[in-house]
């Protein structure tokens, strides 16, 4: 009865496999980790996105420009601002990424990236890709690393999301195989699911916390959610060292909630979709996803992005300048941390808390009731130049 319609699908997931069989082979032969150390230059990208990207990126971009005077100066830096990844553009071209602008972001080394537009239906937009999935894979930034801290609650997670598999991979390309049929399709591999998952047990050793939990729902989704806990296991036996558990996903979500669970996690890593989920409710004890930075970490590039939209909505009510910073300048820090500059991120996630979660002289509140951006942003620098700022960042944490 649907012979025709099966075929016609068939043949879909047959290009699909094609497809990530192909990718499989690029991740065997990728290189390894760019060394920054050994660069005459580093090349930061700044891309304002959409929305209220543009306010927000550019305060983070005085940041970093604030932190980095000396090195800009002396032509080991170099800010370069990149037009053109706008939702305007991006439909008028029919692509994710416009390929001048693809061609700008490879002679990058790092991204500072603000939020972008993704079109659903009804919003009067062709329905392109999302520019941070096309990223992720024009780029393989395969681990999305977002932190999330509140020391007075005794809160210091780190999450890696694997960042180019699972329900995303393929996700503009499901197939409508009748009119009442939809099917969707879901992406792990070996290869994949070993470089973010060794990713996540070398943070755990390198920075102490020696504890990594490993997220699925492998008791249910047993053949691709099986493969990513499999190998979990496996990567653990290199770290004798560290402590590892496994839980299900939706008992995790829970658990981030209970004040006697909670303090138990230190870094967690998980498949991209539960991923996604996971760190928007975790931001949310930072203080929401305004707050929260993200890196998008591959081998050769790497993108610093706020973990939140585009705002759209604040800009047709004229309030953008209102518009919180912290998301995209924690990013910055990581950018910082990244690239090899490592107290001055140490210190400007340091100025981060003094200013939003401890001394609060400022409050944003996305309206005139609160300050703007760039006023928070001046905040926040005039405090990374109080030479008492590590003492006073202690103090706050007794």
């Amino acid at each position: 009865m649907y012979k025709d319609q099966i075929e016609k699908a068939k043949e879909h997931f047959g290009a699909l496999l094609e497809k990530q069989l192909k990718r499989v082979e690029n991740i065997k032969a990728e290189a390894d980790f760019v060394d920054y150390a050994s660069l005459d230059k580093i090349v930061i990208g700044v891309v304002g996105g959409d929305g209220i990207g543009p306010f927000i990126t550019a305060h983070a971009a005085h940041v970093l420009e604030f932190l980095l005077a000396d090195e800009i100066k002396s032509n080991k830096i170099e800010l370069k601002t990149i037009d053109g990844l706008t939702i305007e553009n991006r439909a008028r071209l029919n692509k994710a990424i416009p390929d001048d602008v693809l061609a700008e972001l490879k002679q990058c080394n790092v991204i500072l990236k603000g939020p972008t537009t993704t079109p659903q239906a009804g919003d009067g937009w062709p329905n392109v890709e999302s520019a941070n999935v096309a990223m992720r894979k024009e780029l393989d930034l395969f681990a999305n690393v977002r932190p999330v801290s509140v020391p007075a609650e005794g809160i210091d997670w780190t999450f890696y999301r694997e960042n180019t598999e699972g329900a995303y991979a393929v996700g503009s390309q499901g197939v409508n195989v009748t009119d009442d049929l939809a099917i969707d399709f879901t992406v792990t591999t070996e290869q994949g699911s070993y470089r973010i998952i060794k990713a996540a047990f070398d943070y755990a050793a390198k920075t102490g916390k020696n504890k990594v939990t490993v997220v699925t729902k492998a008791n249910v989704i047993k053949t691709t959610d099986g493969k990513f806990l499999s190998v979990a296991k496996e990567v653990a036996k290199d770290y004798p060292q560290v402590e590892w558990d496994e839980w299900y996903i939706d008992i995790m979500t829970a658990k981030l909630i209970d004040p006697k669970r909670r303090t138990d996690f230190k870094v967690v890593v998980l498949p991209n979709l539960y991923g996604d989920i996971i760190t928007d409710e975790a931001a949310e004890f930072q203080g929401g996803v305004g707050t929260a930075g993200s890196a998008n970490i591959g081998k050769k590039y790497a993108m610093f992005e706020a973990i939140h939209g585009s705002g759209v909505r604040m800009v047709k009510e004229g309030r953008a300048q209102y518009a919180d910073p912290c998301s995209i300048i924690r990013a910055a820090g990581m950018l910082l941390d990244h690239i090899g500059y490592n107290d001055k991120a140490k210190k400007l996630a340091m100025a981060l808390d003094i200013c939003s979660q401890f001394e609060r002289k400022l409050t944003i509140t996305g309206r005139d009731t609160g300050c703007t951006g760039e006023e928070f942003a001046k905040y926040v620098m005039e405090t990374l130049s109080d030479p008492e700022l590590e003492a006073k960042y202690n103090s706050y944490c007794k």
